[in-house]
């Protein structure tokens, strides 16, 4: 179950959820206004970091973008890849790099000064060597997504960029 009034209000069931769509297949929407549960499926529990969530587990909730919507950033769709795992974390002034390390396989699809969809937040790649990548993340992400509370030795949702995964 997760909690949010803002981002629960407007939920319909089969609502889709950027960050989540490989996990929310059906919104279950309480006669309350501040919650809703969802069904993950085996396909989400091999592929994302849920099965780590616990009671207080902190996660980005976007709603879909609907036609017609501003796009600011690359587009996230929401499907899994696989799991980065956080191997060294930096603090340069208000900014905070990460190193990250991937599976082998999903390592052809990371570029530099590509987009990456790390737990549903869209960045740019500034670094690339082997499946290690790093991204820098300024203070206003660090303060309005859980980035904030990221530490080394954990494993978070990775999307690779769309357009990487099909142009040669």
């Amino acid at each position: 179950t997760l909690h949010g009034e803002e981002r629960v209000r407007a939920l319909s069931l089969g609502a889709g959820l950027s960050s989540l769509k490989t996990i929310v297949e059906r919104a279950l929407k309480s006669t309350a206004t501040h919650w809703f549960a969802v069904e993950a499926w085996e396909e989400a529990l091999c592929l994302t970091n849920l099965t780590q969530w616990t009671k207080g587990t902190f996660v980005n909730l976007e709603r879909s973008l609907r036609l017609g919507d501003e796009i600011g950033g690359h587009l996230v769709f929401g499907h899994i890849d696989g799991l980065a795992e956080i191997i060294e974390k930096k603090n340069e002034g208000d900014a905070t790099r990460f190193h990250l390390q991937v599976p082998m396989q999903l390592a052809p699809f990371i570029a530099e000064k590509g987009s990456i969809a790390l737990n549903g937040t869209s960045l740019t790649v500034n670094y690339v060597e082997n499946n290690i990548f790093d991204v820098l993340i300024i203070r206003h992400t660090l303060e309005m997504t859980i980035w904030g509370q990221a530490e080394v030795g954990d494993q978070v949702n990775l999307e690779v960029d769309q357009l990487g995964r099909f142009v040669p």
